[in-house]
């Protein structure tokens, strides 16, 4: 570092720029009390300051260096003053203040407990089993597992993207676990569950996105338990359509991908996926005629508007059969603030309006999650519940 003076122990040495730009005084500022110093022995053959190039130094920026940036700016042509988030308190409700907004009466959740939920979590700590119930903070985990219904997350529980709503850990995952479909499928044999659903975190590094181990848990889960009945909820895969035939081909009784918001939202929501993509995900599985299903929170800053505008694309685009709709809950301060908090009202024509487009299923509610209720979906919509249910719609449709 040429000739510089070394710095006393625990202090912080500046220096002087070169000959030619605004010059400081080198100074060396000691803690605790910071009080600056003229070092010991001074830089050798210093550059004196030289106005006339400070001067044409200056001339050359439109403004000052180190200075504030809009000293010099002109009138502004626009005021974002509506869009910044902040944190300052302010009187009544502010859509952008960053504080978690007090829960309104409605949005309320038995906390988790009672001998079903406790033998479902031994079972699930002694396997090393992840479940997205725990992972996301699910509000409805302890009347699931009570139900016997649970949601295992397989693939591990670290994730390849950063969805600007989820509370699953974003990393680098740990080495591929093939023995995990062999675990689960034990587990789930002891569980005697009667619905599982099964997800997994995005594994965007792997070259199938994890499909072969998807279609490996499926098999081996249905034959340690024939009598359950089995819905995935997959990721995109990237669009990788060989690996998503791998998944349909172990052929789940409900297949779900989550749309999770509007496409306007997207940038935000989901900033690594596209909604066409998983729209043409519904559509292919559709045609291979399994149940699909979706599901998309609200309150996260899309219009109603556009909810029901997603509906017809769903119908119209994928023929999806099952649709759920809940209330955005921030997990943490890191995560998306909430826009709104909306009403069971609001909710309830959600259903009927999804309902009216022609959905088999809509679960539209507060607490409403993807796999809320996922036991009483798979009863009417697959064996032989389905074809009753079928019939009773042509019915009714006929009066």
């Amino acid at each position: 570092m040429g000739n510089r003076p070394a710095a006393p122990p625990g202090s912080i040495l500046y220096y002087a720029p070169s000959a030619g730009v605004r010059a400081l005084d080198q100074k060396v500022y000691t803690s605790p009390r910071m009080t600056p110093t003229t070092p010991a022995n001074p830089t050798p053959n210093a550059a004196p300051q030289d106005p006339a190039a400070l001067q044409r130094t200056l001339a050359r920026h439109p403004r000052p260096l180190g200075g504030d940036p809009l000293k010099s700016a002109g009138k502004p042509l626009l005021s974002l003053t509506g869009l910044v988030l902040n944190n300052a308190p302010t009187a009544g409700e502010s859509p952008n203040r960053l504080t978690p907004k007090r829960k309104p009466d409605w949005l309320r959740a038995k906390l988790p407990g009672g001998p079903g939920y406790t033998r479902l979590r031994n079972i699930m700590s002694e396997h090393n089993l992840h479940t997205v119930c725990e992972e996301a903070g699910c509000p409805n985990m302890g009347e699931c597992w009570a139900r016997g219904v649970a949601t295992i997350m397989i693939l591990g529980d670290t994730c390849t993207r950063s969805c600007g709503f989820c509370n699953v850990k974003t990393g680098r995952p740990a080495i591929l676990d093939t023995d995990e479909p062999r675990r689960v499928a034990e587990s789930l044999a002891l569980m005697g569950l009667k619905h599982v659903v099964i997800t997994s975190v995005n594994r965007d590094e792997l070259k199938d996105g994890g499909a072969a181990v998807w279609a490996d848990t499926i098999l081996r889960s249905r034959e340690a338990c024939p009598e359950m009945s089995i819905e995935v909820l997959i990721p995109d895969l990237e669009g990788n359509w060989d690996a998503l035939q791998v998944v349909i081909d172990a052929r789940p009784e409900i297949l779900n991908h989550n749309l999770e918001t509007v496409p306007r939202m997207y940038p935000a929501v989901r900033p690594q996926a596209k909604f066409d993509r998983s729209v043409e995900l519904l559509r292919r599985c559709k045609d291979a005629g399994l149940v699909t299903k979706t599901g998309i929170m609200v309150g996260i800053g899309e219009r109603d508007d556009e909810v029901l505008e997603l509906m017809d694309d769903l119908r119209e685009r994928a023929d999806t059969d099952i649709l759920t709709i809940g209330q955005y809950l921030q997990p943490t301060r890191n995560h998306l603030p909430i826009d709104r908090w909306v009403t069971p009202e609001t909710f309830e024509r959600y259903r009927e309006q999804g309902l009216a487009r022609g959905f088999k299923v809509v679960e539209s509610g507060p607490m409403v999650r993807s796999s809320y209720h996922a036991d009483e979906q798979a009863d009417r919509l697959t064996g032989a519940a389905r074809e009753t249910h079928e019939g009773m719609q042509r019915l009714l449709g006929k009066r």
